[in-house]
């Protein structure tokens, strides 16, 4: 019996019997379609959410049994629905999705999803998705990223005091590196929320979180400095995104609960 590749699509029905077992992994790749400012294309999170978890699991999937689920293009990017071409879902119609993708990995023998989301703006409700799809399918549940966003926690260069969170220097840095044929830099401008700089508490990455929409911080609809964007930078921060994913899948291959 002969596959190519560790993509789960490609598999035949029989094989899904032969093959799964409950040692396999599933990932689920998420993206967006939604407005990166005047310089990125629309699909700059799915891109980058599906080239790093295919190298990944190309690199790792035979020896932890991992399987990668195709990439979700549509999900919650209402914070960007002011601009057209921008498709997303509601809170409730990602959930829902997301549960039934749950609900059909249950079917199988493998007992972790785990969900690499490649957007900041689903991060809260794939947390929520993982304890429904927990309690209702009895799946492990995982949530990863490329990298973290900055006000989730992760970081971005100084230049952007902390709060390059959509369309700046990193994630424009990776696409030169992936896709530089879809990046404008010619319409490339530093946009950082200069005014929550000095606050302690309320900004992006501190202990209080806000609601907001992309264009609350300019027309453009980008928050961060791609103008000090580069490939080279792009090419290592995609390299660390594919190890810190193989890592990562290596702890998930050895978790298991209940623990105790």
């Amino acid at each position: 019996m002969s596959f190519v590749t560790r993509q789960l699509a490609d598999l035949r029905a029989p094989q899904v019997e032969q093959l799964i077992t409950p040692q396999s992994i599933f990932v689920q790749p998420l993206g967006a379609v939604e407005q990166h400012g005047p310089h990125l294309p629309f699909n700059t999170d799915l891109l980058i959410a599906d080239r790093v978890s295919t190298a990944a699991v190309q690199r790792v999937g035979e020896a932890l049994d991992v399987w990668l689920l195709p990439p979700l293009a549509y999900t919650k990017s209402n914070e960007h629905a002011w601009s057209a071409g921008t498709i997303w879902l509601s809170a409730t119609t990602l959930l829902a999705v997301l549960d039934d993708i749950g609900r059909c990995v249950a079917t199988t023998p493998a007992r972790k999803l785990v969900f690499f989301n490649g957007h900041g703006g689903n991060s809260a409700l794939v947390g929520v998705a993982n304890r429904e799809i927990r309690l209702a399918h009895g799946l492990m549940t995982f949530l990863a990223h490329p990298g973290v966003p900055a006000d989730q926690g992760g970081t971005s260069p100084a230049g952007e005091l902390g709060m390059g969170i959509h369309g700046g220097t990193d994630e424009t840095s990776i696409m030169l590196h992936l896709v530089p044929e879809l990046v404008d830099m010619s319409t490339a401008t530093r946009n950082v929320p200069v005014a929550l700089a000095d606050n302690r508490y309320v900004r992006f990455g501190g202990a209080v979180g806000f609601g907001w929409l992309s264009n609350d911080f300019g027309p453009d609809g980008h928050i961060g400095d791609p103008t000090a964007a580069s490939a080279e930078r792009g090419a290592e921060l995609f390299d660390a995104a594919v190890d810190a994913f193989c890592e990562a899948l290596a702890e998930v291959a050895q978790f298991e609960l209940p623990i105790g």
